[in-house]
């Protein structure tokens, strides 16, 4: 009887694991086009729009009412960008995932890795990743350069060290890269560019605006809830007394984005490709 042939030593080599998928999607998601082009818009509306803000508070500033410039808060006025880079990076979100859908690229993704759900996981971790690297330098060069700017007006001035500050400087960036994440798991439930963009700007831009029709003790009671509020919160250096508070709110907004992973994990797992 002969003995069966010892596999060859660059057999080893050809199993999946995490840490390979991970790096296939650290692959997919620097080559792709959009990955360089929505990052750099979301740089660019982070940094630019706080700094332009802090230019024109201080170009009016001799025009303004006492209650125009009490109104002016340093730390608001530096994660201005932060409200318009969400959508960057929201649309980021969603075609890291749909465009293997609409280029058919996720049939050769899932023949490679017939479980399928480290794919998801590995899509997670790379985007956050690499969101979170991003923007975390955008806001604290955010907050420095608008200091820098409005340092001529002393009740502008503040120290990063400032109660609540720091919380609501980097909450900035923790909001960009949850918001972008929960956006990559719409991609994966709809599998389409245009359904998940359009599903991702109903939640965060058009239904908060509507709530503003219900009774205000129904929107009061409501608005608080919803992904982009609770999201906010982190972010927001003064809470009113229907906010949930920055860590409750983000709290929550980490449960919606894990409900929508979730969904997607599940769909990822019972769908044909």
């Amino acid at each position: 009887m002969t003995s069966a042939p010892a596999d060859p030593a660059w057999s080893s080599q050809l199993g999946v694991t995490q840490v390979r998928v991970l790096r296939s999607e650290w692959t997919k998601f620097r080559s792709l086009r959009s990955t360089l082009w929505s990052l750099l818009t979301a740089i660019a509306l982070t940094i630019g729009f706080s700094c332009l803000a802090a230019v024109v508070t201080v170009a009016r500033w001799s025009h303004m009412s006492l209650e125009e410039r009490l109104a002016r808060n340093p730390v608001t006025i530096a994660l201005i960008g932060v409200d318009l880079a969400q959508l960057a990076l929201g649309v980021l979100g969603v075609l890291f995932i749909s465009s293997e859908y609409s280029t058919g690229m996720i049939r050769a993704t899932i023949g490679a890795v017939p479980r399928r759900l480290p794919v998801l996981w590995a899509k997670v971790a790379v985007f956050a990743a690499v969101t979170l690297a991003v923007t975390i330098p955008c806001v604290l060069i955010d907050f420095f350069a608008t200091q820098a700017i409005l340092g001529s007006h002393q009740i502008l001035k503040i120290s990063f060290t400032a109660p609540g500050v720091p919380r609501t400087i980097l909450g900035g960036a923790l909001y960009l890269t949850v918001i972008g994440v929960f956006a990559l798991g719409l991609g994966a439930i709809t599998r389409n560019t245009a359904g998940g963009i359009g599903v991702f700007v109903a939640i965060f831009f058009v239904i908060p605006p509507l709530m503003n029709i219900l009774p205000s003790s129904w929107n009061d009671a409501i608005s608080e809830y919803l992904p982009s509020s609770a999201g906010r919160d982190v972010f927001a250096i003064f809470h009113g007394s229907h906010d949930l508070g920055p860590w409750p709110g983000f709290t929550l907004f980490l449960g919606y984005t894990a409900l929508v992973i979730a969904i997607a994990a599940v769909l990822l797992n019972r769908r044909d490709v």
